[in-house]
């Protein structure tokens, strides 16, 4: 029976003050638009780039050949592919690695 006393007056009050509750009101929307502007907005997540990773082997060769002989001839044909980004390769005894990264882009399908 007391909480719905001091609700009632709660209620009350408001009611008896409304210059009171638009002050209030007003406060918590100055408070809420505030809040809103000082959060940090991100326009486009971080994306890994799509990529493509080519490895190949030559058994028996050192770093210098699988380099000259497997990386160069790859580096050359695959440069210049098209949305390319940048590419990592590694050379190795006896096997090559080359990552391709490229540009993320979206694929539109038209059914005719």
């Amino acid at each position: 029976m007391s909480n719905q006393n001091n609700s009632k007056k709660d209620l009350y009050f408001f009611i008896a003050k409304p210059r009171f509750a638009i002050v209030i009101s007003i406060f918590i929307t100055l408070v809420g638009i505030i809040s809103i502007l000082g959060l940090k907005l991100e326009k486009y997540p971080d994306i890994t780039p799509p990529q493509i990773v080519v490895t190949a082997s030559y058994p028996g060769a050192s770093a210098d050949v699988v380099e000259s002989s497997v990386a160069s001839i790859l580096e050359s044909q695959i440069n210049g592919v098209e949305d390319m980004l940048y590419m990592i390769s590694t050379s190795s005894d006896e096997s090559y690695q080359l990552q391709i990264y490229f540009k993320s882009v979206q694929i539109v399908t038209l059914t005719l």
